[in-house]
C-alpha cells in the first residue's frame, strides 16, 4: 500500500517533469504497454479521453472534460494533436468506434469510462493489442485483462461516507424504520461496491431489528431514462407508501427518489446521494436529500492525467505525485474486488482517492471552497429562498 500526497509546487513540477520525460524518450516505444498493431505511438503519442455519456450524471461533460483539458493544457499539450476527449452518449458502439479512432491516430493512451464492463473489457484489449495503454477511469471492467491503471475513489468509503450521515437520522426515526436501497446499475462494478459501503450499516441495524429493509434494487441504466422514479414508484405501491429511508447511490437516483415520494404526498425523508451535482446541492439546501458524497473531480482527473502523461512518456506511474491524497492499492480484474497488493498476476494497481460527506452544514467549507460549485448556480429559483442561501448568497 503506498500513500501520496505532494504540495501544489511538486505537482506542478511533476507534471511538467513527465511532459519533458515525453518529449526526450522518442525511442522508448509506447510507455511500458505491450507492443504491436497500429496504435501505441509512444511518447509522441496522443491521449484520448472517452467519457460514457450526459445522462448518468451531468459530471462527465461539467466537470470531468473541464479537468482533463485544464490538465493536459497546463502540461503543454494542444486539443487535438496532443489529446483528444470525446463522449459516446450512451451507446457502446459508438465508445468502441471512438477507441478505433484513438488507435488508428496513434494514440498511445487512452482513458477509458467505460458504459458497460462488456464493451469496457472489449476496448481494453483491443488497445493493448494494439500497443496502447489504457486508465480505466471512475468504472472498473470486472472481467476483462485490466488495463495499466485504475482511477476513482474508495467506493466502498463512498457507501460507507452515505451510512454514516444518514443513520443518526434515520435512527430518530419513530418506531421501526423502513428503509430502501436504490442502488445503481449492474453494468457498473462500483454499484456493487458502493452498495458494500452502506448495507454493512444496513445488515448491521436489520439484524438488530432497529431498522427494516423495504427494498434493495438495482437502477438500469442509472436511471438515466428515469428507471429509478418507475422502481421508487413500485417499491412505494408494494409498501403502502410505508417508506421513511432511502439509501440512494448517486444524486440522480435522489432526484428520482424525492419525485416519486413527492408523487406520493410522502417526505421529506432521510436520502444520500453522490456527485455533489448542483441539483443535489440544491435539494440538500431544500431540505428534499439529506446528504451527497463529493468525489472532487478535479482530484480524480488530475491523478487520471498524471499516469495519463507517465504512461506517454514510459515513465513508473507508482511514482505519480498530485496535490490530493490518495493510496494505491490494487483490484483483481478478474471480480473487481480489493485485492491484497497493489500489484501481481490480474491485479490493475488501483488509486484510491478520499470521498467527502456534504450536508447543509459543510456546502461552504467544501464543493464552493473548492469552486466545485458556485452560489450562483446553487441559489436559483426557489433555491435562493432558503436559509443556506439567504446566509451565503
Amino acid at each position: 500500500m503506498f500513500e501520496r500526497k505532494r504540495a501544489w509546487i511538486v505537482a506542478v513540477v511533476a507534471v511538467f517533469s513527465l511532459v519533458a520525460a515525453g518529449c526526450s524518450n522518442d525511442d522508448n516505444g509506447g510507455g511500458g504497454g505491450s507492443t504491436g498493431g497500429s496504435g501505441g505511438g509512444g511518447s509522441n503519442g496522443s491521449i484520448w479521453v472517452l467519457l460514457p455519456d450526459t445522462s448518468s450524471s451531468p459530471r462527465w461533460e461539467t466537470d470531468d472534460r473541464k479537468y482533463f483539458g485544464q490538465a493536459f493544457d497546463a502540461a503543454g499539450l494542444s486539443e487535438g494533436a496532443d489529446y483528444t476527449i470525446v463522449n459516446a452518449e450512451g451507446d457502446p458502439a459508438t465508445q468502441q468506434s471512438q477507441a478505433e479512432q484513438a488507435i488508428a491516430d496513434g494514440a498511445s493512451v487512452i482513458v477509458l469510462t467505460s458504459l458497460d464492463p462488456g464493451s469496457g473489457g472489449a476496448i481494453i484489449d483491443t488497445a493493448k493489442e494494439a500497443g496502447v495503454q489504457v486508465v480505466e477511469y471512475d468504472r472498473f471492467n470486472t472481467g476483462s485483462s485490466g488495463g495499466a491503471a485504475y482511477v476513482s475513489f474508495d467506493n466502498v468509503a463512498v457507501g460507507a461516507t452515505m451510512a454514516d450521515v444518514l443513520t443518526p437520522e434515520i435512527d430518530a426515526l419513530p418506531a421501526t424504520p423502513q428503509v430502501v436501497m436504490l442502488n445503481g446499475c449492474e453494468c457498473d462494478n462500483n454499484a456493487f461496491l458502493f452498495r458494500d459501503g452502506y448495507f454493512a450499516t444496513v445488515k448491521e441495524k436489520v439484524a438488530a431489528g432497529d431498522w427494516a429493509l423495504v427494498a434493495d434494487q438495482y437502477t438500469p441504466n442509472w436511471g438515466s431514462n428515469g428507471e429509478g422514479q418507475t422502481i421508487m414508484e413500485q417499491i412505494l405501491t408494494d409498501a403502502n407508501n410505508k417508506v421513511d429511508a432511502v439509501f440512494a447511490a448517486n444524486d440522480n437516483l435522489a432526484q428520482q427518489a424525492i419525485n416519486a415520494l413527492q408523487g406520493a404526498g410522502i417526505g421529506p425523508i432521510p436520502i444520500s446521494g453522490q456527485d455533489a451535482s448542483a441539483a443535489g446541492i440544491q435539494n440538500i439546501a431544500l431540505g428534499l436529500q439529506s446528504m451527497t458524497v463529493y468525489k472532487p473531480t478535479q482530484a480524480e482527473s488530475a491523478v487520471a492525467s498524471a499516469i495519463a502523461l507517465a504512461l506517454r512518456a514510459g515513465d513508473d506511474i507508482m511514482s505519480v505525485t498530485a496535490d490530493y491524497d490518495f493510496t494505491i492499492i490494487g483490484i483483481n480484474a478478474a471480480d473487481g474486488k480489493p485485492s491484497d497488493s497493489a500489484t501481481g498476476d490480474g491485479v490493475v494497481p488501483y488509486f484510491a482517492e478520499v470521498p467527502i460527506g456534504v450536508t447543509v452544514d459543510n456546502i461552504m467549507d467544501t464543493v464552493i471552497a473548492d469552486g466545485y460549485r458556485t452560489i450562483d448556480e446553487v441559489c436559483t429559483g426557489d433555491v435562493s429562498k432558503t436559509d443556506f442561501c439567504k446566509a451565503n448568497a
